[in-house]
């Protein structure tokens, strides 16, 4: 087989890239700009495009399917010649699901949580040896790459984002995927550029429901009213499986899960992991793992990348760092920290970066995010407000978005930023950095560095 990557750089395009040149596929793609880690890994598996920019000429009738990422555009050269052509052409997730069309599909739907429950039932599976495909939106320990299909596995383990599929494909990627297993953690409205109202997002995981696939599996968070409303109103042929926070203690700053009386260390924390967690169990109980089997596994997850990170700690002071970014998320993360040291203060900062959180109407669904942290940080750059497109955002709209019970500190500046983080108070507290973006490329290490030395 020969494919077409058109925007192989993307992080989950070049993973996807990686993981059809490992199948023994025939690799070729574009990009006018590839950058680490992308770059250094399509290089090694010699599969990095020899120049940069849009090349038709790499586009013949001797390419069996073509890939199409987000980061292109509908007047792309190449797009334009494989249309003239007449090749077949996928979105991300179109052909994702055409490599896992005759397997068990698990897909992991939701406004959060995706990536750390997809995380945790891969971690399980690799720990028992159970052999199985997957596609994961974060790198993880022990895995090369964030995508994996093969000929032998049965099973294919689905990370099912919302966004668009494509240019030309504006269905959110999770109603591609046809899960017998699906699973839904939660509902909390977010990309308001492509979901302008919270009705419309809803609509969203309530077709997504819909198409698992005859007498398959929802395994649902059944405290979310949301989900709850969703999977009461679900087709009769599917099987509902609700769960929910489980019994938990924490003592000196580790968390025990309680199961049939015995308390099992995690290395991870927070309430929302802790229903991730229990999510993650039922899938597995789904795939005829046992509980028993699950918690033999799980002691040793650490966590997916930038989902409560550290990055540094000291006897009495740890720092992590976070993809949060939406109002449910940021909530969450805060409160897990404090949670878990409530006698340290909690120094938390967060990146206004996406659309969603720049958008003046939205900013209003932060209202008391933070609210959990003792000194609460918001940090946004109002290039970024212009590179969008967006209505400007002054300092003093964000701090009243943003507060309710805290006073609310808000830079637009990232050197002002340093300077204020590495004033403050770090003996007996924890610094919490989320973002989806990089605080304008802010070196975490170096800041590390600064604040414990």
């Amino acid at each position: 087989m020969n494919i077409h990557f058109i925007a192989i750089g993307g992080s989950a395009m070049h993973n996807l890239a990686l993981a059809m040149h490992q199948k023994g596929y025939q690799v070729s793609g574009s990009d006018d700009e590839i950058s680490e880690p992308s770059l250094s890994r399509l290089k090694r598996a010699e599969i990095l495009p020899e120049a940069v920019g849009w090349f038709p000429d790499k586009l013949s009738s001797n390419i069996d399917a073509v890939i199409l990422g987000m980061h292109a555009r509908e007047n792309n050269p190449e797009l334009i010649r494989a249309k003239e052509l007449g090749l077949k052409i996928y979105s991300y997730p179109e052909y994702i699901y055409e490599q896992t069309k005759n397997k068990t599909r698990v897909v992991i739907g939701g406004s959060h949580g995706k990536t750390t429950i997809t995380a945790m039932i891969l971690h399980v599976m690799n720990y028992h040896h159970i052999d199985c495909d997957y596609m994961v939106g974060a790198q993880l320990t022990g895995f090369d790459t964030m995508v994996k299909l093969s000929e032998s596995a049965s099973i294919a383990i689905v990370e099912g984002d919302e966004y668009l599929s494509s240019p030309i494909d504006r269905r959110p990627k999770f109603h591609l995927y046809h899960p017998n297993i699906a699973l839904l953690s939660g509902i909390a409205w977010d990309h308001i550029n492509v979901f302008p109202t919270f009705e419309n997002y809803k609509e969203q995981f309530k077709i997504f429901v819909d198409l698992i696939t005859e007498n398959g599996t929802l395994i649902y968070m059944c405290a979310d009213a949301e989900v709850e409303s969703i999977a009461s109103h679900c087709r009769k042929d599917i099987k509902v499986v609700p769960y929910q926070n489980p019994e938990y203690k924490i003592k000196e700053g580790v968390t025990y899960i309680i199961y049939n009386g015995h308390e099992i260390p995690l290395k991870i924390f927070g309430t929302h992991n802790l229903i991730n967690l229990n999510g993650a169990r039922m899938v597995c109980e789904s795939l005829n793992i046992s509980s028993s089997q699950f918690y033999e596994a799980i002691i040793s997850f650490e966590g997916a990348a930038k989902r409560l990170e550290l990055v540094c700690q000291t006897n009495d002071s740890s720092f992590f760092k976070d993809f949060a970014h939406s109002p449910s998320k940021l909530k969450a993360t805060t409160e897990a920290v404090k949670e878990q040291f409530p006698n340290r203060k909690l120094i938390a900062c967060m990146e206004l970066h996406t659309f969603s959180s720049l958008n003046e109407k939205f900013l209003l669904e932060y209202k008391g995010a933070m609210d959990a942290a003792d000194i609460a940080v918001v940090y946004f750059n109002p290039h970024t407000l212009a590179h969008k497109k967006l209505k400007e955002v002054s300092e003093h709209q964000v701090e009243i978005a943003f507060s309710l019970s805290k006073k609310i500190h808000v830079f637009t500046e990232i050197n002002k930023l340093k300077s204020f983080l590495t004033r403050a108070p770090i003996s007996n507290s924890n610094l919490l950095m989320m973002s989806s973006g990089n605080f304008d490329g802010l070196d975490y290490t170096a800041l590390a560095q600064t604040l414990y030395n």
